[in-house]
């Protein structure tokens, strides 16, 4: 039989519990501490009676004040804390007084004492204890403030970033959607009907695929490279043989959590500065391994690449940038991934960019390595295994136009295609 996991609860979850935790286990230590100095001391056992009886006193007291001192904790500080010292010592006399008419009682005639001089003997008992508990009371009561500021504080940025990496994450939809629906226009226009039906198929297909998951939500880099395997069928759509991809995963990576759509702004980026304005197009090449206990992934393309060597933050890329094609860019991509990563991973990752003179231009990414899976046991020979490589491009007999113009329509369950291994592309 399964057994469930023990979560043991926060001590002050229940403050009223606690309360009373507290009084039982502060006021039962007293009376265990007197009562063994008493016999210690080889005093009468009906001397446990008297400290009982103050034990109770005490306890009786302190519920008192701890009524009162709830209404002065959230007053101004001066009333809070003179209010504090002038029911304290109000507390104390009392305390002390009936202690003192309890040990009259007890001793009668034993002890030649008045009650003043046993009021003021035993005043520093009653003080000592009576204002431990206060001070303990009003610490407690500070330390719960404090937690529950925090608490309040971190849900309040834990709220701010989730609506943060959403926003992020919304972005990229308009991005996207603004060069296909141009390419679906082109083709309308041009009244090449079967392609253009086929790519709102395809697009179809991978909005449906992004909305599953949750804005800001974390998938597995096997989930993202399908999401990035519907987005290349769609450019293909456009490019045909000039988009070629080349996939190299290792295994043990495909279990790593990164955020979603991380890497598609990467190869939109691609698309447009390497294959679009280089009539032969270009190849563009994803590569992931784990190194150490760290997620390494890079995009590159073997477009024109950069004027001389770079190595920076994207975000310091002009909008225009010499060697690339010129087209005015949003913006929005590549400042979207690096803010992204800055809200999830703070200084825990890595963004880089290389870019050869004789051209292609390099992102590389770092974050820490997060496995969805229990790991699983080392191979005895700790070999290296390697993922599907693959290299396409598609057969000048048979255009992707055409393979996509059979696509079915009718069922919104038959958009999205059938999963293909890591690293094949269509």
């Amino acid at each position: 039989m399964a057994v469930l996991p023990i979560q043991p609860a926060p001590f002050f979850a229940n403050k009223n519990r606690a309360f009373w935790y507290l009084q039982f286990a502060g006021w039962g230590g007293a009376f265990l501490l007197r009562s063994a100095a008493a016999l210690a001391n080889e005093r009468p056992l009906d001397l446990l009676a008297v400290i009982l009886v103050n034990t109770i006193t005490g306890f009786s007291i302190t519920l008192v004040l701890s009524v009162i001192y709830r209404q002065l904790i959230a007053r101004q500080p001066f009333i809070t804390w003179g209010g504090t010292v002038l029911v304290l010592i109000g507390a104390v006399i009392i305390h002390a007084s009936l202690d003192a008419w309890v040990q009259g009682i007890y001793y009668g005639i034993s002890r030649e004492t008045t009650f003043a001089q046993r009021f003021i003997g035993i005043t520093y008992i009653p003080l000592t204890l009576l204002g431990a508990w206060s001070a303990l009371y009003f610490a407690i009561n500070y330390f719960l403030t404090v937690e529950r500021q925090q608490d309040r504080l971190e849900r309040l940025e834990a709220q701010a970033t989730a609506a943060q990496l959403a926003m992020l994450r919304y972005q990229l939809n308009p991005h996207f959607l603004f060069n296909t629906l141009n390419s679906i226009s082109t083709l309308v226009l041009l009244k090449q009907t079967e392609p253009a039906n086929a790519m709102l198929t395809r697009l179809s297909s991978f909005l449906r695929h992004t909305l599953i998951t949750e804005p800001g939500s974390q998938v597995t880099l096997e989930q993202e490279i399908e999401t990035l395997q519907l987005y290349l069928d769609i450019e293909r759509m456009r490019f045909e043989e000039r988009l070629r991809t080349k996939f190299e995963i290792q295994d043990e990576a495909l279990d790593a959590c990164l955020p979603s759509m991380l890497l598609q702004p990467l190869v939109e980026n691609a698309i447009k500065y390497a294959v679009s304005p280089q009539e032969e197009g270009a190849r563009i090449s994803l590569s992931a391994r784990i190194i150490s206990d760290r997620l390494r992934m890079s995009v590159s393309d073997t477009g024109p690449g950069v004027d001389g060597p770079l190595q920076h933050n994207l975000l310091d890329l002009p909008a225009q940038t010499p060697g690339r094609d010129n087209t005015k860019s949003t913006g929005v991509g590549l400042a979207n991934i690096q803010n992204r990563l800055m809200q999830a991973y703070g200084d825990e990752h890595l963004f880089e960019t290389n870019s050869q003179p004789g051209g292609g231009f390099t992102v590389t990414i770092e974050i820490p390595f997060q496995s969805e899976r229990e790991p699983e046991p080392a191979l005895a020979d700790n070999t290296f295994t390697e993922g599907t490589v693959a290299e396409t491009t598609p057969a000048p007999s048979k255009t992707p136009i055409e393979e996509s113009a059979k696509a079915d329509c009718g069922d919104l369950d038959n958009l999205i295609p059938s999963p293909r291994p890591i690293g094949q592309a269509q």
